[in-house]
Order: C-alpha cells, then sequence, then structure tokens
C-alpha cells in the first residue's frame, strides 16, 4: 500500500526516468520488487538521483549545491509592507568592530575554505600570510609550546558534548598524584547550551580560553564574521562565569596574520600546538577515529611517535586532543593522559597558562594585571565585550566596568532554567 502511494506520488511529480544511471542495476531492482509484489518506484526527470534502493544510511554524498542568487543590504523584501534586508551584521558585531579601529590589520584575501588543495594561490604564499594551516608559520605573539623541557600543556578542544564525563573520571583517576589541570578550548554555541558544564570547568580550576562560536576556518571569513565569531564566544563566556579569556585558538589552527592581528586586536593571543623541527605536528588525530579515519591503537601510536619527538625538544610542548566523542574521552582518559604521567623520562602535565608561567589572573581582562598584554597596552577605548556600546574593560572610562551586569545573571539563571 505505501509502496502504490508513493509511486502515485512520483508519477504525479512528473516521475518518468527509470534509473537512467544504471539501467543493468534498475532491471535487477525491478525482478526483485516485482518478485516481493512491490511496484517499481521511478526517479523523477531530469534529476541525477539515486536508484531508491540506494538511498539509504552510508550512502556518499555529494557536494552542496551553491545558492542561486545573492541579495545585498537594502534590497526589497518579497512581502507587501515589510522592510528592506537589513545589514547582515547585528548591533553588537557593529560595536566589536570598533575595537579593530586604529589597528593595523592587515589587507590579507580571504582564503577559499581554509584548506591548502583549495586554495594554490594563497597556499604558494603562505609564508608571508604567516599561515599556519599551509607550511606551520607562526609568528612571536603566539603561544606554541610551554618552554620548560618535559612539560605538557594539556589542552582540549572542547564541545562540551562528553566533558561532564571527562570531568568526572579525571577526578576519580588521578587520586594517587594531583590531578591534572588543563585548558579548555569553549565553542560558543555550545557555551549557551551547556553552561553548567563551563562552571564546573571553571570553578574546578581548569583554565578556559575562545574556541570560536562556530568552529569555522577563520582565514575562509570576512573581517566582520571573524569579530563575529569571537565576540559572540566572548561574550558567552562572559554571561556564564563572569570573567572574559584574554586567549583563542583558532579551529583547525587555521590562521594568518589578518586572523592574528583581528583577535589581538580584540584582546586574545592565540594559542596553537607544537611542530617539531622536521614539521610533525603533536596532533593525537583522536578527532579522526570517531570518523573512522583512523582506529584507536593508530591515533594511540601516533601520541607515542609524539612523546617520543617531546623528548628531543628544547622545550616542552602542547599537544590537540578533543573532548567532543566518548571515543576521544576514554582515550585521553586510559590512555594518553596515563603514558604521559608515568613516561620515562617523566612529564609534567600542566594546564598552558601554568607552563607558560602566566599567572591565572592574567588569563581574564577582569582580573588581568598584565598592563603589556599585546593588545591592552595600547587600546584607549577598551573592550565592549557585550557589545551594547558600553565600554566594559579597559579604556579612559572604565573604572568599576569589571562586574558582570545583573542582566548577565538573570540570562544565565533562564539559560540554566530552560536545559534542566
Amino acid at each position: 500500500m505505501r509502496s502504490t502511494s508513493l509511486a502515485a506520488l512520483l508519477t504525479l511529480l512528473g516521475a518518468s526516468q527509470v534509473y537512467a544511471r544504471n539501467p543493468r542495476h534498475a532491471e535487477i531492482v525491478h525482478k526483485r520488487q516485482a518478485a516481493g509484489g512491490v511496484t517499481l518506484v521511478q526517479a523523477a526527470t531530469g534529476t541525477d538521483v539515486l536508484p531508491l534502493s540506494s538511498i539509504t544510511f552510508g550512502m556518499p554524498s555529494q557536494a552542496t549545491l551553491p545558492v542561486t542568487t545573492t541579495y545585498s543590504q537594502g534590497a526589497s523584501a518579497p512581502v507587501s509592507g515589510a522592510p528592506v534586508l537589513p545589514t547582515p551584521y547585528s548591533a553588537e558585531v557593529t560595536e566589536w568592530l570598533k575595537e579593530l579601529e586604529g589597528k593595523n590589520i592587515p589587507n590579507i584575501p580571504k582564503t577559499v575554505d581554509g584548506s591548502c588543495v583549495n586554495d594554490t594561490a594563497a597556499a604558494a604564499d603562505a609564508a608571508n600570510r604567516g599561515w599556519w594551516t599551509c607550511g606551520g608559520y607562526t609568528r612571536s605573539t603566539d603561544i606554541v609550546a610551554c618552554p620548560d623541557k618535559l612539560t605538557w600543556g594539556v589542552r582540549l578542544m572542547v564541545f562540551i558534548l562528553k566533558l561532564t564525563r571527562l570531568l568526572t573520571i579525571i577526578a576519580c583517576s588521578f587520586d594517587d598524584g594531583p590531578s591534572p589541570y588543563t585548558t579548555f578550548f569553549v565553542v560558543g554555541s555550545r557555551v549557551v547550551e551547556r553552561p553548567q558544564v563551563l562552571l564546573e570547568e571553571y570553578m574546578g580550576g581548569h583554565e578556559i580560553s575562545v574556541h570560536t562560536w562556530s568552529h569555522k576556518h577563520l582565514t575562509s571569513l570576512t573581517n566582520e564574521e571573524i569579530v563575529a565569531e569571537l565576540g559572540w564566544t566572548r561574550h558567552a563566556i562572559r554571561t556564564v562565569l563572569g570573567v572574559t579569556p584574554t586567549t583563542m585558538r583558532p579551529p583547525y589552527g587555521d590562521i594568518d596574520d589578518r586572523v592574528r592581528a583581528i583577535s589581538l586586536a580584540m584582546g586574545l593571543v592565540p594559542i596553537m600546538w607544537t611542530r617539531a623541527p622536521d614539521g610533525h605536528q603533536f596532533d593525537t588525530n583522536d578527532w579522526q577515529v570517531a570518523g573512522g579515519m583512523v582506529t584507536g591503537p593508530s591515533s594511540f601510536a601516533t601520541f607515542q611517535s609524539i612523546l617520543g619527538n617531546a623528548t628531543t625538544l628544547d622545550t616542552g610542548f602542547i599537544v590537540l586532543q578533543h573532548d567532543l566523542y566518548e571515543i576521544t574521552v576514554d582515550l585521553a582518559v586510559g590512555y594518553t593522559l596515563n603514558t604521559a604521567l608515568t613516561h620515562n623520562p617523566a612529564f609534567k602535565l600542566e594546564a598552558i597558562g601554568k607552563c607558560t608561567n602566566t599567572p591565572t589572573s592574567n588569563l581574564y581582562f577582569e582580573s588581568t594585571t598584565n598592563t603589556t598584554f599585546p593588545s591592552y597596552n595600547n587600546t584607549e577605548k577598551g573592550f565592549d565585550i557585550d557589545g551594547d556600546g558600553t565600554v566594559d574593560l579597559g579604556g579612559a572610562n572604565s573604572a568599576g566596568a569589571n562586574s558582570v551586569p545583573l542582566f548577565f545573571v538573570a540570562l544565565l539563571a533562564g539559560i540554566t532554567t530552560m536545559l534542566i
């Protein structure tokens, strides 16, 4: 009955081409369907849609089609009486863009998609761009390693999906010695979704850093879009914790001199991960396990190789790991952390702020006493974290502005209520 109805529907929609891409397959499917009393379903005319029998979980994905038309600001609406299209940037982003005024933001064209393969022109100019993705280029303002040899700056890319389990296991698993504190790089949209988890991180003594709002390749975005990614994440973190991080990490490590300049202008120092002199990245590839690209043993073998390379460095190191999936949490807690702690020679595990000898108070705008901060010392206007047009931190008129407005305390209470 269901197949007959579907066939009738497709007929009404003008379906007449039967598996044109694979006639032999269509013939086989037809015989099987006929044998089971099932009506053959036709694919719509003029499409390249796969046979119905091939549309299932695990089928290959095709490229996303681009939009057919783009509309600019001020375009007339299709609804009578509706206003014209507004600016794509909110009032908050407009305020945050003022933090870039007077700063030297390089006029570097955005990349195609943040990858080297799809933007060969940008890749060829990577050294001049200071593009980390293609060649691992860094600048003096980037944090790329811990200064002390055999020190591991522990960092986790946080989507706050499996973090409660991670924090619980860490607290229970290392009770014979000091629990390893870490630096959590948090995605803003997840902060709003799970504020209590962020609170548990922060109140547990872990360091908090910005990891953008939606985890996009920053070099592929416009200046305004980069500001929005960083600004909304700062805002979300401050709304929940009452403090604003002074550090950030670009998703995928995708940063160049334009992204750096914008980050620093907004008071955020980039933190990357370590590369060995031979170019080998200190990336566990744990995120690839969940994607089926590598196995758990393969990821762990990569980590063991990292530890081997680490012993040859004159400095400490920073390793890339994630908490996004239960698989990555299991790898970290069950294997990589313990392996580092029991390694010979032993490694010292510390949060990145601690391993770089940065006072914890300097990791947040509201408590920092660092007057030589890369952007703090040359920002006269200060920082408008809330994007409401009023300076919250820094600047000549910022006295008493380092507290969280009661409105945001109420907002947090509302968010928490919605999530319970």
